[in-house]
């Protein structure tokens, strides 16, 4: 076993070793804060449950009903204009929505294409440098009562598509097609 795998094995539990020594040390109680801070968390996932079942149900109604498809055929002759494989576009589209979904789509377009392949290279791209904004908005926004979200939308979504076109334009640089 070599030095980096060592430390990557030990790193985790010698910090939390150090915190909680750290804590007692300066009398705290780390027992009584660490059940306190498990009480959180299970008070935040709960709250979080209601905002994350709706927007799972939401994705499934745009998927299901054809919506996503519709919009694919819109934008197809311009996406074929530019250059862009139409087969990652969706994956754009889901990646604002659902990691999971997104990570799923990625899978299949690496299976299907390759993982050197152009489409390959720039789902992974796209995957890596994108961002989640309208699940962070809905879940984590709603979960701590924030209503007006229209600024925080438009930066998000703006920088999901600068995310997209550069992860294009790098992925045609750096590897051509």
């Amino acid at each position: 076993m070599n030095f980096v795998q060592l430390v990557s094995i030990w790193l985790i539990p010698v910090t939390i070793g150090l915190i909680l020594l750290y804590g007692t040390f300066k009398k705290v109680p780390t027992y009584e804060a660490f059940v306190e801070g498990g009480k959180e968390g299970i008070e935040i996932a709960f709250s979080v449950i209601p905002y994350l079942v709706g927007m799972l149900v939401s994705i499934s109604i745009f998927r299901a009903s054809g919506a996503l498809d519709y919009f694919m055929n819109f934008l197809e002759p311009a996406i074929h204009l530019i250059g862009i494989p139409a087969e990652v576009v969706p994956l754009a589209m889901i990646r604002t929505i659902s990691g999971n979904a997104a990570l799923g789509m990625t899978t299949d377009l690496i299976a299907t294409y390759g993982p050197d392949s152009f489409i390959g290279r720039l789902a992974s791209t796209i995957q890596g440098s994108t961002e989640t904004t309208l699940y962070v908005l809905t879940v984590y926004f709603g979960a701590v009562g924030i209503k007006k979200m229209g600024d925080a939308l438009k930066v998000g979504i703006l920088a999901d598509i600068l995310s997209f076109i550069l992860s294009f334009l790098v992925v045609l640089l750096v590897f051509g097609r």
